[in-house]
């Protein structure tokens, strides 16, 4: 499902509402290894299958910082702005990571638009909630609040 606004100030009335929930991404071991070796986060529970097999989680996961990552990609799925010159991600309020994401798995974004507000004329800043499903599983990978500023 995407939501489409003509411009950012189409987010002022949607405040509150669920916007829609993205494709289902499979997160491959490759993905995770490229990451680690970009971001130099190689503890063993992310990149080696046959130590992580016997670890606490019965193989590899996937890092937290990968998984929120992800952040954009949802949004692109699911919030659709026609007119618009920029769109800056403004920050972080909230990260949590409930459950782990076991490498192999897919995830998906449940985004809400919780906060909207005009801060000068033509620029909206927004605050989105993204909940990462797993699929199969119980609790979310990451519940996090994202700030992106349009103009």
């Amino acid at each position: 499902m995407t939501t489409t606004v003509a411009t950012p100030e189409g987010l002022l009335s949607l405040r509150g509402v669920q916007l829609g929930t993205s494709d289902w991404i499979e997160i491959t071991q490759d993905q995770v290894n490229t990451f680690a070796d970009a971001t130099g986060d190689r503890q063993w529970i992310h990149i080696d299958p046959q130590r992580a097999e016997a670890g606490p989680f019965g193989g590899t996961i996937v890092h937290g910082y990968l998984t929120l990552a992800l952040a954009p990609v949802f949004m692109a799925q699911v919030l659709q702005i026609q007119n618009y010159a920029a769109v800056l991600n403004y920050g972080v309020n909230r990260v949590r990571f409930p459950a782990p994401l076991p490498v192999g798995a897919s995830v998906r974004g449940a985004i809400t638009l919780t906060t909207a507000r005009e801060r000068e004329p033509g620029n909206v800043e927004a605050t989105f909630e993204i909940r990462y499903q797993v699929q199969g599983g119980d609790r979310p990978a990451c519940v996090a609040e994202t700030v992106y500023l349009y103009r």
